[in-house]
């Protein structure tokens, strides 16, 4: 598959996953109601969030994964590189690929989220942040910690899971299951990135602090994501036998 069909397939998926994932955070998360007169939340909360997540990467890896891999993330593009799972010469145009999808992902959603009266991005837009930006007030220590932590596992999931060894088919579920779990984790303390496009998206239209911290974001998770590779190519990848 030539390389330029594959980049705007990254894009397409990339853009699911941030309309789809920053999309439920923002329009669906907290759902205003009343029960016998009393304020009542309908919302997704936390959980629906972490879900909507992990169905964007399920949905699209089934979708795309037969023509770009489905990566829609700069951190697992770099840790596949380093894992020695893709070409280092591909790797920038598929990160452009996917911070231009998830730009158009959070145009969109800001599109249709500003059509309510009331909406403002200083509610967040979705966007990553630490300290007095982290939803529990985490520290930028604590922020950076959980950012690597987490790729880190996240890239080791997808490393395994696409293992050839590895049950055949069964990976888009692994996979998006385990970015459900990271963040069930995670988005009390950053919102949860693991994924340096996604951050971008609402970032550029919060502005201000959010893009000031956004430096975490992509620093965090290129460092879980390489380590990880780097990992599971010295001591998990099979060995080719000469015969």
């Amino acid at each position: 598959m030539p390389l330029i069909n594959r980049c705007v397939a990254e894009g397409i998926g990339t853009f699911w996953l941030v309309f789809g994932g920053c999309g439920s955070a923002v329009l669906a998360a907290v759902v205003g109601s009343e029960i016998a007169g009393t304020p009542f939340n309908v919302g997704i909360g936390f959980v629906g969030v972490a879900l909507a997540f992990g169905l964007t990467v399920v949905t699209m890896a089934y979708a795309i994964g037969h023509i770009s891999g489905c990566h829609l993330n700069p951190a697992v593009t770099i840790g596949l590189v380093a894992g020695g799972r893709f070409k280092a010469s591909e790797a920038l145009p598929y990160v452009i690929a996917q911070v231009v999808g998830a730009l158009a992902g959070a145009g969109v959603l800001y599109l249709i989220a500003s059509g309510k009266d009331g909406f403002s991005v200083a509610g967040g837009f979705a966007s990553n942040g630490y300290a007095e930006h982290s939803p529990g007030g985490y520290s930028l220590l604590a922020c950076l910690i959980a950012e690597v932590v987490l790729t880190f596992m996240f890239l080791l999931i997808i490393h395994g899971a696409t293992d050839r060894r590895a049950p055949q088919g069964l990976a888009p579920l692994a996979i998006g299951l385990g970015l459900t779990l990271i963040h069930l984790i995670g988005i009390p303390v950053t919102n949860t990135s693991v994924n340096p496009a996604r951050s971008t998206g609402p970032a550029v239209f919060v502005g201000g602090w959010a893009m000031a911290q956004l430096w975490l974001f992509w620093v965090a998770p290129l460092i879980g994501a390489i380590a990880a590779g780097l990992l599971y190519r010295l001591s998990f990848e099979a060995k080719e036998t000469k015969h």
